[in-house]
């Protein structure tokens, strides 16, 4: 067993930690503050092959493994929550067309979202389904060679600004899961529609948004998979996608505890540093300690998924204690800093608001304790 990134993946997390520092961490705040959309920094991505991570390299993809995965996204979270989560969900979108799509799909689709030529978001919420997934009420109805959809969607990361859509519908056969649809939507079908732009907590610079579809008409040809596997195909992601999660929330405490750390060794009182307090340094020590304890689990689960493994419990595992342990590490960190930390001169309170929607998104972690403990003792029921 070897715990050292090989020299590829040394070269990889390098080459993502250089283009952060020079190009999102400068900016950050600016976008927070002004809830700018950075559409030009996806096409920076795009350039370093990383809009299709996981995509074959057939269709210009990257075809990088799931732990190399993780390291981009935590190097991407050390500058900006906002802009890992909408590459990790632009991914999670080529990825499935990739894997989903029949020829002519990925020909006319894959090859354009791994060059960052589309920009892709995914809808599977809605106002009465959430961890409920299997509930949702956004009707596809087949007539001929077209699907009728009516209905909303929630939640939408990168909504209004993404122009390709693939949504989870419930088709006019079958009920519960076996009567559920993938469909891809694409931004100026007409009735398609955008409604509100959340206001939200933190991840200011990447818009949430509500779709709308009132008649909305679709062609036969855009229906991903067979009709009845859109729920396998929204199922089939999570573990990667609560993976990415988990690496997000690690560099998003990394950043945290480093911001904390450097200002506890200049910030003096009573006549000397306080990281020479040991109050100050057991809290500093706690959160490396979790930090790197939230690491390994998300690399494990990672590896089990290049593996083949079945890693549905260990990529619950690490988006839980990982998210959880974000939380903790960033609200720490703007106690260490005090007034300080409260006010947006630095940016531990940006951290920690962006944090806690890790602990919701991807499955809130209610849900993922669930997934464990069915994994542990099997599929009961309380």
């Amino acid at each position: 067993m070897r715990f050292d990134l090989d020299e590829e993946q040394i070269e990889i997390r390098d080459m993502v930690r250089r283009f952060t520092e020079q190009e999102i961490t400068p900016h950050a705040e600016a976008w927070d503050e002004t809830h700018h959309f950075p559409r030009e920094i996806y096409h920076k991505m795009a350039e370093l092959g990383l809009m299709g991570m996981t995509t074959p390299e057939e269709y210009g993809g990257s075809a990088l493994s799931r732990l190399s995965n993780t390291l981009v996204y935590e190097e991407l979270a050390k500058g900006e929550m906002a802009t890992a989560v909408g590459l990790s969900v632009h991914n999670m979108v080529t990825g499935s067309i990739a894997r989903f799509g029949n020829p002519e799909q990925r020909h006319r689709w894959v090859s354009r979202l791994a060059s960052g030529g589309l920009l892709g978001a995914f809808s599977l919420s809605e106002a009465d389904s959430g961890s409920d997934a299997a509930s949702l009420q956004c009707k596809a109805e087949c007539y001929n060679d077209l699907y009728i959809l009516n209905g909303t969607k929630l939640w939408v990361t990168s909504g209004g600004e993404a122009q390709f859509y693939p949504l989870i519908a419930r088709t006019s056969g079958g009920t519960g899961a076996s009567g559920i649809g993938c469909f891809v939507i694409e931004k100026d079908t007409p009735g398609f529609s955008f409604g509100k732009i959340e206001r939200k907590m933190g991840l200011h610079s990447s818009p949430t948004r509500e779709l709308i579809f009132e008649n909305c008409e679709v062609p036969v040809g855009n229906c991903l998979g067979e009709e009845g596997q859109g729920f396998k195909i929204a199922l089939s992601s999570l573990d990667g996608g609560r993976i990415n999660i988990g690496a997000i929330a690690v560099g998003v405490a990394q950043a945290a505890f480093e911001t904390a750390r450097n200002y506890s060794r200049q910030r003096a009182q009573f006549g000397q540093p306080i990281s020479n307090f040991q109050g100050i340094q057991f809290m500093l020590a706690d959160m490396a300690i979790k930090i790197e304890a939230a690491r390994l689990l998300v690399y494990q689960a990672a590896y089990k998924l290049d593996e083949g493994q079945n890693a549905s419990m260990y990529a619950s595992m690490a988006k839980c204690f990982a998210t959880d342990m974000a939380m903790e590490v960033t609200t720490n960190a703007v106690q260490v800093l005090g007034g300080a930390g409260y006010v947006r001169d630095y940016p531990v309170e940006r951290y920690m608001r962006d944090v806690k929607v890790a602990q919701i998104f991807e499955g809130t972690n209610q849900i993922q304790r669930v997934v464990i403990a069915r994994s542990l003792l099997g599929n009961i029921r309380n």
